[in-house]
Parts: structure tokens; sequence; C-alpha cells
């Protein structure tokens, strides 16, 4: 297949990771540089939602970072493109399973058509800000902060107890480290502004950090 990614370098080698090397990629960083592909992984349309425009007369398979947003609020553009939702922070998409929303359930048939050739597994979450998996891994790494805050235990103390207790690839201040604070904190904004609820009002020591990075 010929995939085009919307993004940067980084966002290339994941899309790499996780697809292989049978396809042909081709990277812009440009949303008015849309090539002819068979589908778009679009990493930055939630840092500019503006941007949906530029589907509005193309009819493509596109699957849009939605971390931060949900896919309703970004789909209002009519377009002949079919619309999924995926999570495109950093090692969320190099995963066993493609988490994606979907706004029209007629596209159902579609994305198992595209996730077939991508040959790729996948589930279908609700379309709601954060999916499933970042927020959860998220809300986890929020904690984990405010335990340290509190003096309960250490960062590597709380990695270590959590990968062994809880048999976690990684303890959530490496995953932080792995996902990029920034982007942890700027999704659990996203989901408590979405939700107001209190489990994820993001903890004063990751907001600091986070404006430090």
């Amino acid at each position: 297949m010929k995939i085009l990614i919307v993004g940067h370098t980084a966002h290339l080698e994941e899309a790499r990771q996780k697809f292989g090397d049978a396809h042909n990629y081709t990277l812009t960083e440009s949303h008015v540089r849309m090539e002819k592909c068979d589908v778009v992984f679009d990493f930055t349309i939630e840092n500019d939602p503006s941007q949906i425009k530029q589907y509005e007369d193309l009819s493509l398979i596109v699957f849009l970072n939605v971390s931060t947003i949900s896919l309703a609020q970004l789909s209002q553009v009519k377009t002949q493109s079919t619309l999924f939702g995926f999570c495109g922070m950093p090692s969320f998409l190099n995963r066993e399973l493609l988490e994606v929303s979907v706004r029209n359930k007629n596209d159902l048939m579609k994305l198992k058509e595209v996730c077939l050739g991508l040959d790729t597994n996948y589930k279908v979450v609700a379309d709601r800000v954060g999916l499933v998996t970042p927020r959860v891994i998220c809300m986890i790494i929020n904690e984990a902060y405010y335990t340290f805050q509190e003096g309960t235990a250490t960062r590597d103390d709380i990695d270590l107890a959590m990968k062994l207790g809880t048999n976690y690839p990684f303890g959530p201040f490496e995953w932080a480290q792995r996902i990029g604070v920034k982007n942890v904190c700027k999704l659990l904004m996203a989901v408590y502004n979405d939700t107001q609820d209190q489990r994820y009002r993001v903890s004063s020591l990751l907001m600091d950090e986070s404006r430090d990075v």
C-alpha cells in the first residue's frame, strides 16, 4: 500500500515500525501537499484542526490523530474522504492493536479492508477525547506523579513496583518519557475539559515539568 504520513520523521519511523517495509511511504509536513495514496495517517491535525478543510475535495482513507479532540469535532467538514480516529502520540501507533474511532458505522467495512491491507489488528472504540488506552495510561502516569509528590516513594521505586506488581512493560515515569510529558499533560487536560472528572486533573508537578520541556 502507498501510505502518506502527515507529520515528521519520528511519525514516519513509527509507522514503518508498525506496518513494515512492504509498503511505500511518503512524508509531508504540510496539509497542502496531499499526494495520491491508499491511506493517510495525519499526526498533526489536532495541532491545527482548521486544516481538516484540506480534505474537503479529496476522496481518501484518512486516520486522524484524535488524542486531544474527538473525531466528531474534527469531521464537521463535508468530504468524500473516509475519516477514522487514532492516537498519534509517541509509542501509541506501534502497538499490537490499532485503536480506532469511527464517525459512521457504514465505514466499518472499509476499516476492515484497509487494516487487512496494512496487516494490522484493530479495535473500534467510542469516539471520546483520549480514546481508551491513551487516557488510561496517562491517568496512571498522573497518579504516579501525585504519589511521588506526596513523598510515598521515589520515581524509580514507583516504576519498579508497577512493573513487578502489575507486569506493566514500563513504569509510569518511564512511560511518561517515552510518550513525552508535554503530550501526557495535554491529553489529560483535554480529557478533564471534556469530562470535568477530577481523576484527570493534572498534578502540579507534571504540569510544571511539561512547561520545562
